[in-house]
Formats: structure tokens, C-alpha cells, sequence
């Protein structure tokens, strides 16, 4: 006589963490998520950037990481700076060619007004920049507020957009 065969911890456990996952992984995916995300880490960086406790901060920020075989013993700073936003672009520019190619910006007409908003997007930063920093020492520095715009936008556009009201498709 054989017993029946009864579920087993594990693949109790290792169901519940598919579950799980599969949860998370639909709400990270979600435009919104993904802006408040950036934002919470914008505020908690410029709270902790300011705080009594900046000198740890910047410590964290300095702790170089990374196999130096490579040459990529670098600072968190500078994996977050470049290798994050090398990221953060290469999804940016994926979706713009989707959107270029098949989406609402196939057309002319319809993309002329982002590509130019895009483009002042990344020019008028830059030369607020160079125009406050002329002459000055940090006035190399002036691609630094094209990237960090770029991405807040995205983030702002992605908290925003949900509650855009979708265009007519009516004729007048």
C-alpha cells in the first residue's frame, strides 16, 4: 500500500517565490514605478549629499569596486555615472527606435515636435551651463546637465503621462 504523495516544502517555497517574482517583475515594469523610483533615489541623494552625514556619503560614493585586471576598479560614483546611464540610454534609445519605426512617431508630421523638444531638452541645459560657468574651471563640465535632464524628464514624463488624456482620433 502506498501513501499518497504529499507536496514538498520545497516546491511549495520555490512556487510562492515564482509568484512573487513574476509580481515584481510586472510592477517594476510599470512606467510609474520606474519614475518614482528615480525620483525617491534623486530626493535621498540630495537629503544625504546634504546632511550631517554627507562625509559618509561621499566615502560610499568613493569606494572603488570592480576587478582591476580590467581596468574597471572604479568608485561607485563613476560605475553609477557611467555604467548605469550607458543603461538608462541604451532603453531610452530602444524605445524611441520602436517608437520611430512602428509607433506614434512614424510619421513626420507627429515626430517633428518631440525631436525638436529633444533636442532644446539637451542644448538649453548646456548652455545655461556654459553660461554660468564661462571662464571658469568647471566650465568643461557643460554635457553633465544634458544627461541629468534627459533622465529626469523621462522620470517626470513617466509619472505624468498615465494621466494624459489620449489624443482625438476625430477628424474636424
Amino acid at each position: 500500500m502506498t501513501t499518497p504523495a504529499t507536496p514538498s516544502r520545497r516546491s511549495t517555497l520555490s512556487l510562492f517565490s515564482k509568484r512573487e517574482a513574476a509580481r515584481v517583475s510586472r510592477l517594476l515594469r510599470a512606467d510609474v514605478v520606474g519614475g518614482v523610483i528615480v525620483m525617491v533615489a534623486a530626493f535621498l541623494g540630495f537629503v544625504a549629499a546634504n546632511s550631517p552625514l554627507a562625509d559618509n556619503y561621499f566615502s560610499l560614493r568613493d569606494t572603488k569596486i570592480g576587478p582591476d585586471s580590467l581596468s574597471l576598479h572604479l568608485s561607485v560614483g563613476h560605475w553609477a555615472s557611467d555604467g548605469l546611464l550607458a543603461v538608462f540610454f541604451f532603453m531610452v534609445g530602444l524605445e524611441l527606435k520602436r517608437e520611430f519605426v512602428s509607433g506614434a512617431l512614424k510619421k513626420f508630421s507627429t515626430a517633428v515636435v518631440p525631436v525638436a523638444a529633444a533636442f532644446g531638452g539637451v542644448a538649453v541645459p548646456a548652455l545655461f551651463y556654459v553660461a554660468f560657468t564661462a571662464g571658469s574651471p568647471g566650465a568643461d563640465g557643460w554635457a553633465i546637465p544634458t544627461a541629468t535632464d534627459i533622465a529626469f524628464a523621462v522620470a517626470v514624463l513617466a509619472l505624468v503621462a498615465p494621466r494624459i488624456p489620449l489624443p482625438c482620433a476625430c477628424s474636424y
